[in-house]
């Protein structure tokens, strides 16, 4: 598990290696990923999203397919919707899209800039990063036996007080385990950690 410190210290140094944004979608299973993170302009995702254009989006069908990573020129796909002709008029002219990971846990990230094609140099560093990722967000494949205990308690509705003294012990020490069950889940909020536990069948 990656330490937040880290994940932040990561995608500051993917922001400056796109400066017109990127997106990235850490453990994609079911068409769901485990963490993603867009930062590219609000216009282009809302259109990108609104249109359901990731089911037509060549770059992205690159990414199954394929292992390494790909500058959005050198990708010979379809393109029916000219989604990367629409993203260059959002100045997303010159992209990347890297993919790593097992097809049952992919990772794969768009990354984009206005001014040049991207170096080679400049794809080995984002590589690295992706990679790094995507080993340390890696899903977690149980909780412990008081971090479930804490989440169901929590999802069937319990306050915290209550949790806690059905569970025997102090509010504060049902706090650490729902903190420590986030931690694992790679979330930020209790309700996400329940969601998520519930999605990997965790609960």
């Amino acid at each position: 598990m990656i330490d937040t410190l880290g994940l932040d210290r990561s995608l500051a140094k993917l922001s400056d290696l796109a400066p017109k944004g990127y997106a990235l979608g850490l453990h994609i299973r079911f068409a769901s990923a485990h963490l993603m993170i867009q930062t590219y302009d609000p216009r282009w995702t809302e259109i990108y999203t609104e249109r359901g254009y990731m089911l037509a989006d060549p770059t992205v069908f690159w990414g199954f397919g394929n292992d390494g990573a790909i500058r959005w020129s050198q990708v010979n796909l379809p393109d029916p919707h000219d989604i990367l002709g629409q993203a260059r008029s959002h100045g997303l002219k010159y992209g990347l899209v890297v993919a790593y990971g097992p097809t049952s846990s992919r990772t794969i990230g768009g990354f984009a800039r206005d001014d040049r094609e991207y170096s080679d140099d400049e794809i080995d560093r984002i590589v690295e990063i992706v990679e790094k990722l995507h080993v340390a967000s890696e899903p977690p494949e149980q909780l412990t036996s008081a971090q479930r205990m804490a989440l169901r308690l929590i999802a069937r509705g319990n306050r915290h007080a209550e949790a806690a003294a059905l569970l025997g012990i102090s509010e504060s020490a049902l706090k650490a385990r729902l903190r420590s069950a986030r931690d694992r889940l790679f979330v930020r909020t209790t309700a996400e950690a329940i969601q998520r536990a519930q999605e990997y069948k965790l609960l």
